[in-house]
C-alpha cells in the first residue's frame, strides 16, 4: 500500500490505494511504518519524498474500517495514525502532493518536513462536521505553520483551503502547476542532498526541538552538535573541499 523507490540519494514513497482514495487502512498504515523504516536505515538514501497514486493525496482515515470495529489498525506503535504521524525520523521527508489532502490526509502533510503542491491541492480539517476532533497533529501543527486566525478558521469551520491560499500562508514551500508536485519536490530534495547529510539531519533535529526555547538553551545545544559533528569525517571534506575550490564528497559519516 506504500511503496518505495530509490532515485539516486532521494527516496520516493507513494501511497498507492487510489481506488480508495489513498484513505488510511491496516495496510497503508503498516506500509508507512515499513517505508519509513527502509528509509532511515538506506544509508543510499537521504532524502524522503512521499507522494500519491490516483487524484487524491490521501482522504485521511478509511471509515469503513473504522465502522468495522478497525480504528486500531490505523495506527502504528511508533508511528501513531497512518504509521507516520508520531514517527521519529531523523532524515527529511518532502510532502508531493497533486490532488486534495484532508483530515487525516492533510495531518499526514503536516507531519513532513516539506510540502510541495500543484494547484490541484487543497488542505482542509473537516472532522467538526462528522462532530469528531482532529486527533493526528491538525489542532497543534496547523497554528505553527499558518497564522492562528487562519488555523483556527481552517479547524472550526471544517473548510478547505485551495493550495495558492496555503502558500500564501507559507504552509506551501513550492506551489507548481498540476502534475509536477513529484519532480518538483525531487528537485528540492536534490538541493537538500548537496548538502552533508550528517549536518542537515543534526541542524532539522534542533530547529525543531529549539523552536520556543530560550537562547541559552539554543546557544548551549547547537554548540554541542557543532562539537558531535567535528568527530566525523563530512566534517573536515566541508573546509578541505573549499579550499581545494571543489565540490565535497559527501560520505554520511
Amino acid at each position: 500500500m506504500v511503496d518505495y523507490e530509490l532515485h539516486g540519494r532521494v527516496a520516493v514513497l507513494t501511497l498507492n490505494r487510489p481506488e480508495a482514495r489513498n484513505a488510511v487502512n491496516g495496510d497503508v498504515a503498516k506500509g508507512m511504518e515499513a517505508a519509513i523504516d527502509r528509509l532511515e536505515e538506506d544509508d543510499d538514501a537521504w532524502v524522503g519524498v512521499l507522494t500519491h497514486y490516483g487524484p487524491v493525496f490521501s482522504a485521511g482515515a478509511d471509515l469503513k474500517a473504522i465502522n468495522a470495529g478497525k480504528a486500531g489498525e490505523l495506527q502504528t506503535p511508533r508511528g501513531g495514525f497512518a504509521g507516520l504521524v508520531q514517527r521519529q525520523r531523523t532524515k527529511p521527508l518532502i510532502a508531493a502532493i497533486d490532488g486534495p489532502a484532508l483530515a487525516g490526509g492533510c495531518e499526514i502533510a503536516l507531519a513532513c518536513d516539506l510540502i510541495v503542491a500543484s494547484t490541484q491541492a487543497r488542505f482542509g480539517v473537516p472532522e467538526v462536521k462528522r462532530s469528531l476532533v482532529a486527533a493526528a497533529g491538525a489542532l497543534f501543527r496547523l497554528p505553527r505553520v499558518v497564522p492562528r486566525t487562519i488555523a483556527l478558521e481552517m479547524i472550526m469551520t471544517g473548510d478547505p483551503i485551495e493550495a495558492e491560499r496555503a502558500a500564501h500562508f507559507g504552509m506551501i514551500n513550492d506551489l507548481c502547476e498540476p502534475g509536477q508536485a513529484l519532480e518538483r519536490a525531487k528537485v528540492l530534495a536534490e538541493r537538500i542532498i548537496v548538502n552533508a547529510p550528517l549536518a542537515v539531519r543534526r541542524s532539522r533535529e534542533l530547529s525543531l526541538l529549539l523552536v520556543d526555547s530560550d537562547d541559552e538553551t539554543g546557544f548551549r545545544m547547537s554548540g554541542e552538535a557543532m562539537i558531535d559533528l567535528a568527530q566525523t569525517e563530512d566534517f573536515w571534506e566541508g573546509p578541505k573541499a573549499f579550499i581545494e575550490k571543489r565540490d565535497p564528497v559527501w560520505q554520511g559519516k
